[in-house]
């Protein structure tokens, strides 16, 4: 809604309802062909501001309702106002004025067609209304569908993210149970070399006493065996 546009297409109306309000007094006073001069012009006019009401109701469409509903019942009053003008005008022209039974009927017709324009009236806001909430409602529906849209693709990035985590946890596993076969590897090399160093340390003192043991009968049989 366009609050500028609904206060100009307003100013309008009030100043081509100032206009019209005075000519069935206008008309009341003419004869023959300036009367249905004025009379053209008064219809002209009342198309002119019936287009004004349409235009401030289409402005009202997407209003608040605190706006709206005041607006609404305001316009109402406008179209009676010009049901009301338009009755003056035509019993002038038809010179109902001259027959009050006649003049009953025609106002009475007249009071009719009011009323059915005033409940088209209330059914076209009632109809807008509703035409609004589908509105509001259909974007609803399009805001949670999008929603729902990002949240599964949120949740496809997160499992795939997921399933990238356990790709890496898996060859990381892999690694560890591998590092694990080295280590037995290498703990049973370090082993052999330990019992080989135990075994050549054996073999390095048993020859050694065998030196010392030959050594030892040597020097016996040299100086104390004579």
């Amino acid at each position: 809604m366009s609050s500028e546009e609904f206060e100009k297409l307003h100013d309008f109306y009030k100043s081509l309802y100032d206009e019209l309000k005075l000519m069935p007094e206008r008309v009341w006073r003419c004869h023959g062909e300036e009367k249905k001069r004025l009379v053209r012009v008064f219809d002209e006019r009342l198309g002119e501001a019936e287009e004004f009401l349409q235009g401030m109701e289409h402005e009202l469409v997407g209003a608040p309702p605190s706006f709206r509903n005041p607006m609404t019942t305001k316009l109402r009053q406008y179209r009676r106002d010009l049901g009301k003008l338009q009755r003056e005008v035509r019993s002038s022209d038809l010179g109902i004025g001259s027959s009050s039974s006649l003049g009953e009927s025609r106002q009475g017709l007249y009071s009719t067609q009011n009323d059915q324009s005033t409940h088209l009236q209330s059914q076209r806001t009632l109809l807008i209304q509703g035409t609004q909430y589908l509105n509001e409602a259909s974007q609803s529906i399009e805001r949670s569908s999008r929603i729902a849209a990002e949240s599964e693709q949120i949740g496809t990035d997160i499992i795939e993210e997921l399933g990238g985590q356990r790709e890496q946890l898996e060859r990381s596993r892999d690694r560890l149970v591998h590092t694990g076969e080295n280590l037995s590897k290498s703990r049973k090399v370090l082993r052999a070399m330990s019992r080989r160093l135990v075994t050549n340390k054996l073999l390095l003192g048993v020859i050694i006493l065998m030196e010392l043991a030959i050594l030892g009968a040597v020097v016996y049989l040299k100086f104390f065996r004579k």
